[in-house]
């Protein structure tokens, strides 16, 4: 069923990132989908959990799944490469074959046509498991540009228009965001946003987050208090808040430093007082695929 958005309503899409990274992230992720709280989540084609997605989503064929564009591999000890195989695709990765830690190598040194090779094998990897995908957004804002203005978003737009996805990817930056940019930066997202239009690629209007490791004194209750004014405060639009939950396993805690941060967020989007906060505010949670009809 398609919905009409109103440009005088509140809608919130909530999606899990980084599902397929490890098995504690997708045990977290699919209690989450079940408990009927979030509403997306992106797959990581490199990741070695991806396998276990697709098991779930023969069961689970409405599970709302976009691909996570992944072009880094951030974890000190635990690391992907690309899917793409029999191409070249020298300038994605390190000396050892994994994708490079930070955003930023990725601007500086990739090429664009083995980007190019790297979504379209992403993509297929993903659609071959038999996952209906619902979106694309991209893993630490690899493709955005926002360091040095190298920017692979057209490519990606190129990509949407061929599968008929939306992206991730917020018309509206925050004032902090604005503070924080040059002005160069802001005038290249501004053209970011027009060559979207022009292309017929359907955007979000305003983008959420919060910090990914616990801040200094911070607990679930402050935590929760924080989510909960962001939802009061949240404008008319589409507007997506993107989350990294994950169970306190073993596993978990070896690969990620602020596993309980993560731990804290699963618990938290399935807490009732923060459900009920929602159903008060009258804001309505919609998934990518409502964006996609």
């Amino acid at each position: 069923m398609s919905i009409k958005i109103s440009k005088n309503e509140r809608y919130l899409i909530i999606n899990a990132d980084d599902l397929g990274m490890c098995h504690s992230s997708n045990q977290a992720i699919f209690k989450l989908f079940e408990s009927g709280f979030i509403t997306s989540s992106t797959l990581m084609a490199p990741c070695p959990w991806i396998k276990e997605v697709a098991e779930y989503y023969k069961s689970h064929p409405d599970a709302d799944i976009g691909v996570h564009l992944t072009f880094t591999s951030e974890w000190k000890l635990y690391k992907w490469g690309p899917v793409t195989k029999g191409k070249p695709v020298g300038s994605l990765i390190t000396k050892e074959g994994y994708f490079p830690e930070r955003a930023e190598e990725v601007e500086l040194k990739a090429i664009r046509e083995e980007v190019r090779e790297e979504i379209k094998n992403q993509i297929e990897l993903i659609l071959g498991l038999g996952i209906n995908v619902s979106h694309l957004d991209n893993h630490m804002g690899s493709l955005y540009g926002l360091t040095y203005g190298n920017s692979f978003l057209d490519i990606v737009f190129e990509f949407c228009q061929e599968y008929n996805f939306p992206f991730r990817l917020p018309r509206n930056l925050t004032e902090e965001t604005r503070k924080e940019l040059p002005k160069e930066a802001i005038a290249n997202y501004e053209r970011i946003i027009d060559l979207a239009d022009r292309k017929g690629v359907r955007l979000i209007d305003y983008l959420l987050s919060y910090p990914f490791s616990l801040e200094d004194g911070e607990d679930y209750d402050t935590f929760k208090k924080k989510v909960i004014q962001m939802l009061r405060n949240l404008k008319c639009g589409v507007s997506e808040l993107y989350i990294h939950p994950g169970l306190a396993t073993e596993e978990l805690k070896a690969i990620n430093p602020h596993w309980e941060k993560r731990y804290m967020e699963f618990e938290l989007f399935r807490d009732e007082e923060v459900f009920k906060v929602i159903q008060d505010e009258g804001i309505r949670l919609i998934g990518w695929k409502d964006l996609r009809r």
